[in-house]
């Protein structure tokens, strides 16, 4: 009889454990994929990024081109009288 008890008391936990652990051993697949899809869009994110950067430097180029054409223009208005 005792024999039983100290059985159960230390299967218990077990299947116990076991029961616990079950739903979220179904569930890795699902979060590997989308683990895996969180990556891939961190990944574009930080291409989008570099490329986001590489069109501000751009920007900044054409902005200082523009300055200088309107100076230009407004120093050729003025001698012509306009």
């Amino acid at each position: 009889m005792v024999m039983w008890i100290v059985v159960a008391l230390v299967l218990l936990p077990f299947v116990l454990l076991g029961l616990a652990v079950r739903p979220v051993l179904t569930r890795l697949p699902r979060l590997r994929r989308a683990a895996v899809a969180l990556q891939r869009h961190a990944d574009e994110a930080a291409a989008l990024q570099t490329t986001a950067v590489a069109l501000q430097a751009r920007a900044e180029g054409l902005q200082e081109q523009l300055t200088t054409v309107q100076h230009r223009a407004a120093t050729v208005r003025s001698r012509h009288g306009r």
